[in-house]
């Protein structure tokens, strides 16, 4: 359900700015929406896991505000982010 170091790290490495960059907004929207789509893998065996729903909507809830964040500070990074990870449809 949650990710593994290895492709923690290469997330960091594709969308950091610099080397030192590791909590950048772009950054934790990316490995937010790696937690999302680990989880909705993990729902499909397991419908009835309510416990792990609640923290599947405030992940949702957590990417949104910092989606909203983004496109009001940096909209052309915001538009390039959401078409790299494949979101907003």
């Amino acid at each position: 359900m949650s990710i593994n170091k290895d492709s923690k790290k290469n997330l960091i490495d594709q969308f950091s700015k610099n080397e030192k960059d590791t909590g950048s907004t772009s950054i934790q929207i990316a490995v937010i929406s790696e937690r999302i789509k680990n989880l909705t893998e993990h729902f499909k065996t397991h419908k009835k896991d309510n416990h792990s729903k609640r923290g599947l909507v405030a992940l949702v809830n957590k990417r949104k505000k910092l989606l909203s964040y983004l496109s009001k500070k940096n909209n052309s990074e915001y538009l390039e982010l959401i078409k790299k990870l494949n979101i907003r449809g």
